[in-house]
């Protein structure tokens, strides 16, 4: 039995919120007004909102520190700007900002009536070379019982070598995996986006999150109990 894990549980029911009329988002970690106990940045990941935008609005954050930000849409597309580059973001796609210290980007909602649904994710960044830039990526989760990158910790180029890895991954009922830390002083971060999952014999149902630290022999080991599950895990510098 591993005992030398150590694991904490982010209910869906006990996330933060903030709300205006056009926007609301739900916060796993403290985030603005919203401060609880127990809810602090886990390692480098600071951020992890899970946002609703409505139709034909749109909305500015700005970075306190260098920061890689992750945008991945869950229902519509997107529109993004930002100082290194604007675009467009659909389902099957992530978006990867590095931004430093005091700068901002734009999410739109370009539909005339429909709401969009994405998740926000920011990760703190000291690495020396830190330099601002934008990169995109593709995954098909047509692919089953498979985690899928999305951002590689060996990731170069435009943006700044990453401090974590996450993957994204559809599986059917009863697949099990199991996840290789790439590098053992890692943490791990698991945020359910649909079905439910039993992850190091912690059972997790849709938007609930799961924070695994001194992780036993490196590895994680996470079961689907529902079809067409789909999981987000976060390899974390800690």
């Amino acid at each position: 039995m591993d005992t030398s894990t150590q694991a904490q549980l982010y209910l869906s029911d006990q996330r933060g919120c903030s709300q205006t009329d056009f926007f609301r988002s739900y916060h796993v970690f403290n985030f603005g007004s919203y401060v609880a106990e127990a809810r602090n940045p886990f390692g480098t990941l600071r951020v992890l909102n899970d946002n609703t935008l409505a139709a034909g609005h749109g909305i500015t954050m700005q970075v306190e520190q260098h920061t890689d930000v992750l945008i991945l849409p869950l229902l519509g597309g997107l529109e993004y700007e930002s100082t290194r580059g604007n675009g467009f973001l659909e389902t099957g796609q992530a978006q990867l900002f590095s931004l430093r210290s005091g700068m901002d980007y734009g999410i739109n909602n370009p539909y005339e009536t429909e709401s969009i649904n994405y998740l926000e994710i920011w990760f703190t960044n000291s690495l020396p070379a830190f330099t601002p830039g934008i990169d995109q990526t593709h995954f098909d989760l047509t692919v089953a019982n498979k985690l899928l990158p999305l951002f590689s910790i060996s990731h170069t180029g435009s943006v700044s070598p990453q401090p974590g890895q996450s993957f994204i991954g559809r599986y059917a009922g009863r697949a099990e995996d199991r996840y290789h830390l790439k590098e053992p002083r890692n943490g791990v971060f698991v945020f359910v986006l649909r079905g439910v999952f039993e992850v190091q014999n912690r059972l997790l149902h849709q938007r609930d999150g799961l924070s695994l630290t001194n992780i036993q022999s490196g590895a994680v080991d996470f079961e689907a109990l529902s079809n067409d599950a789909v999981l987000l895990l976060l390899d974390v510098l800690q």
